[in-house]
């Protein structure tokens, strides 16, 4: 093998490893089965999320792995992979994985990693069932708003109760 080539090799894992020190979240999948129309609308799906979505050949994604701490997932990089980084949202990947897992079949969840520490099939998919960022503001805007709404309700009642008996 030449120096060029090895040299190369080098810059290519140097690339991986900085994607897995920069994400948020990463989730590794085997899209065997999926045609090319449908691994097209899955990185759509991804990129419009701010998403990433790589092949790369498993022996440099192992050496990156190993570069960063992550070797526990290298048991799961054999075939054919996907790896899709998350920078910014933790979530985005797995959500958007895990929906499109539901209806194409061939789509495989193999491992990932969150917030820096290894994730299981099981661990990427309770986080993909978890409500968005938008859900969990509602559901805190609902229960902060629930007193005012009790209380505005129980003085509209006592205001209807004066006027009946004043009338």
């Amino acid at each position: 093998m030449s120096v060029k080539a090895i040299e190369t090799k080098k810059v290519k894992v140097q690339e991986i490893a900085e994607k897995f020190a920069a994400a948020a979240s990463v989730v590794v999948v085997d899209y065997r089965g999926l045609d090319v129309s449908e691994v097209t609308e899955l990185r759509k799906q991804l990129r419009d999320a701010g998403v990433e979505f790589k092949v790369y050949k498993n022996t440099m994604t192992r050496r990156a792995t190993e570069a960063q701490g992550y070797e526990a997932i290298n048991e799961f990089l054999t075939g054919p992979n996907a790896i899709a980084f998350s920078n910014e949202d933790v979530v985005a990947p797995a959500k958007i994985i895990n929906n499109f897992a539901k209806t194409h079949e061939a789509l495989e969840i193999k491992t990932g990693i969150i917030e820096g520490n290894v994730a299981t099939v099981a661990d990427v998919q309770a986080l993909a069932e978890l409500p968005s960022r938008e859900g969990l503001l509602s559901m805190v805007l609902s229960v902060l708003q629930a007193p005012i709404r009790n209380f505005a309700l129980a003085t509209k009642a006592v205001s209807e109760q004066k006027e009946e008996q004043g009338a």
